[in-house]
């Protein structure tokens, strides 16, 4: 590991503050960037510790809810307040990491958590362009049985590994940040890019600027939500695809409906062409199956994953279903 300097910061203006030194980096509750920086993947020259800062779970009036980025996973996932009006968020969390891992995970660093690709963690002896822009992507032609279908670029196919972010985009969540220019909000949709000719830049955030909360709009229809993980093993595996959904029907049409994948491209995937499409829709299966090809449709195989795009399909089609089936009276 690279030696580094350390500075625990008493707020957010500190941490930005201290956030000015050259290369530095937030530390939260390092489940992801100590994991990196052992393998010198990552390589800060200074830590700015925001572990400490808010953490708290807000719930307002109107219904929306404030969550402090400190906030551990395993106090979002218990909060009876998120169990009751965002459960796909809940379920979402757990299923993501181990209770030893969720104990420690911040919701911020969950967020910008990167890649479980293997080729970005193999510092000796493989090529990727996200580490190392202009080297080569050695996932194309390697094995990518993990990687995107959708939204990647010949400069990298990996994917998103949160499975929380997938509620989040669900859910419409907005990501209050704090930098050197000040205070703005940004639509978690809209804070992971596309990797593009340069993955090296994954998010949309300023140099030094800090996640300090997430917020949940209220929907009043996420009470029934669901979130479903398909992978390799019941536990502590990352997702080949999930789906997080949440669905508004009345008289058999669908009035409303919020769906994302994970697992299928480098960023949480909001399928907004499957929900224009169900919009207005009888909840049918055949509907359900329509917009899930829709959504689709533009989805790149590599080698070794052309089964996620029909595996995909199928997960949302189930869920929705299900979703569906429990608002009959």
């Amino acid at each position: 590991m690279t030696p580094f300097a350390y500075a625990r910061a008493q707020d957010a203006s500190d941490a930005v503050r201290l956030a000015a030194l050259a290369n530095a980096s937030y530390l939260g509750g390092g489940t992801n960037l100590v994991d990196l920086m052992r393998e010198t993947v990552a390589q800060p020259a200074a830590l700015v510790d925001v572990s400490g800062l808010p953490g708290a779970i807000e719930v307002r009036l109107d219904g929306s809810i404030l969550i402090g980025a400190a906030a551990k996973n395993t106090a979002v996932a218990e909060h009876q307040v998120v169990r009751q009006r965002f459960p796909l968020l809940s379920r979402a969390i757990v299923a993501g990491a181990s209770a030893q891992i969720r104990n420690m995970a911040t919701v911020g660093g969950n967020i910008l958590q990167r890649t479980r690709c293997t080729y970005f963690y193999d510092n000796e002896g493989s090529r990727c362009n996200k580490r190392s822009p202009g080297q080569g992507c050695d996932a194309v032609d390697g094995f990518n049985r993990m990687h995107a279908v959708l939204g990647a670029s010949d400069a990298c196919i990996a994917t998103h590994p949160s499975d929380m972010c997938v509620a989040l985009a669900a859910l419409g969540a907005i990501v209050h940040l704090h930098g050197p220019q000040g205070q703005r909000t940004l639509a978690l949709t809209d804070l992971h890019r596309l990797p593009g000719e340069h993955p090296e830049q994954e998010t949309e955030l300023a140099p030094g600027e800090l996640i300090t909360a997430v917020e949940l709009p209220a929907l009043s229809f996420a009470t029934r939500s669901a979130y479903r993980k398909v992978r390799d093993r019941s536990s502590y595996a990352f997702a080949l695809v999930s789906v997080a959904a949440a669905i508004d029907v009345e008289d058999g049409v669908v009035r409303d409906v919020r769906l994302a994948l994970g697992g299928v491209a480098h960023k949480p995937w909001r399928a907004w062409k499957a929900e224009q499409m169900l919009t207005g829709q009888l909840a049918t299966v055949d509907s359900f199956r329509a917009a899930a090809a829709a959504e689709l449709a533009d989805a790149t195989p590599q080698s070794g994953n052309g089964f996620k795009i029909g595996l995909a399909g199928r997960t949302v089609v189930a869920v929705l279903e299900d979703l569906a089936k429990e608002m009959q009276p």
